[in-house]
């Protein structure tokens, strides 16, 4: 079994399912709720887990009650952690609206009191890993643990979501893989479209780099040249976490061996169907599901 180390924000998440996504202020009644753990390197342990790989999270959380209850959680999914209860800052919430379309408005809260210092990270661990998956959300960790995995030799997948500031611009030359959302790459480069992001996006990366674009799939640059990998059409009831899948898919599929487009056709698959489920991460497919929509779907690539 394939080992896996994610590193990076861990949070909850507050789901509310609306009709629609308001377009003025106003006061809008939800139709359901929901409380389950959330963000981008625990979504994608998660997933990884879920997926049959071996995984181990290293984040940060407060000492609340919060924080035991992610921590609990992610425990009750099969993931193995690493994670500090820091009594000066408080553990990290989303207010999460998701409309009958499944697209979905977030409210994100992390505290900036969390001691930021990733001294305590057992970084040795990275030793025989397969992958190393960080998000950008704790910064000083994602640069120590892609840095340790360049050194040991083990391959790396950067979630470059969008974030707050410009860190992107420090992480993306220390990763293997740089796998970009389609908003943090026009953010990143100030280019509109996907392939031109791309182009510019090589010019900082020492490895590939990439995009996800929702339904229709992943671009990336090979050669100097874009490919694609098509998406699977599916009803979207909620998208939420969609990214974060594809991202602990594709970190997986990497430490199993598999080539880029290989990699991407599975983390396009594990999104897909993510989608078509209520609920965040109560939506991540098992291996099983996913190998079945594969074989019905799309061609074995190696």
């Amino acid at each position: 079994m394939k080992r896996v180390v994610a590193v990076g924000i861990a949070v909850m998440d507050k789901v509310f399912g609306i009709d629609a996504i308001p377009t003025e202020a106003t006061k809008v009644f939800a139709k359901s709720y929901l409380e389950v753990g959330g963000g981008p390197a625990a979504t994608g342990a998660v997933t990884i887990a879920r997926l049959g790989g071996a995984v181990e999270l290293w984040a940060r959380v407060g000492d609340d009650p919060v924080g035991r209850r992610i921590v609990e959680e992610l425990k009750e999914w099969g993931v193995a952690t690493s994670i500090r209860h820091d009594p000066k800052g408080r553990s990290g919430v989303s207010c999460v609206a998701v409309a009958k379309d499944g697209e979905r408005l977030i409210f994100a809260f992390a505290d900036p009191a969390l001691d930021p210092d990733p001294a305590w990270l057992p970084l040795d661990r990275i030793a025989g890993a397969g992958t190393v998956l960080t998000d950008l959300r704790w910064p000083r960790a994602a640069e120590a643990a892609l840095r340790k995995a360049r050194e040991l030799g083990v391959p790396s997948v950067l979630d470059a979501d969008l974030t707050t500031d410009d860190i992107a611009r420090t992480l993306v030359p220390l990763a293997d893989s740089v796998v970009f959302s389609s908003p943090a790459l026009r953010k990143l480069t100030g280019e509109a479209t996907a392939e031109a992001g791309l182009y510019a996006a090589a010019k900082l990366a020492n490895g590939m780099v990439g995009v996800t674009m929702g339904a229709q799939g992943f671009k990336w640059l090979a050669d100097g040249r874009i490919e694609h990998e098509p998406g699977f059409a599916v009803a979207a009831v909620d998208t939420l976490g969609a990214g974060d899948v594809f991202h602990g898919a594709f970190a997986l599929a990497v430490a199993e061996g598999r080539g880029v487009r290989a990699a991407a056709r599975f983390a396009n698959a594990a999104s897909a169907l993510k989608c078509t489920r209520t609920g965040g991460r109560n939506g991540i497919p098992t291996r099983a599901e996913v190998d079945l929509l594969l074989a019905e779907r799309a061609p074995a690539i190696a």
